[in-house]
């Protein structure tokens, strides 16, 4: 009588083991690493406005579709793709060494006429 459970309990343990895939519609880490970098440039911008708290939500809100516009990227797919990379620390902190490497380059040059 036992031995049915521990079988079930090991079969339930190997099958929770099962490595994830990562799902086709999650960002690659570059283009993930691409918006985060001007999601956080755009999120600067926005609190840097002489504008009230509330205001600059609504700007930055307008600002990030931009965002996710020039990277043909909708909002769903950029939060899903976050949930998606948050279950992986490591390769969160990786990308986000990434984005803060590239956000440093970009602050060292302020005259770059480069759009964010």
């Amino acid at each position: 009588m036992k031995s049915p459970i521990w079988a079930i309990l090991l079969l339930f343990l190997i099958l929770s083991c099962e490595s994830k895939k990562k799902p086709s519609y999650v960002l690659s880490k570059e283009k993930m690493i691409s918006v985060l970098i001007d999601i956080h440039l755009t999120e600067g911008i926005a609190s840097a406005l002489p504008i009230s708290y509330d205001s600059s939500q609504t700007v930055y809100s307008l600002m990030e579709q931009e965002v996710f516009d020039k990277h043909q990227v909708s909002d769903s797919i950029f939060q899903e793709s976050m949930r998606y990379y948050l279950q992986f620390p490591d390769q969160m902190d990786e990308l986000y060494a990434r984005v803060i490497d590239s956000l440093v380059v970009k602050e060292s040059a302020p005259d770059s006429q480069e759009p964010f």
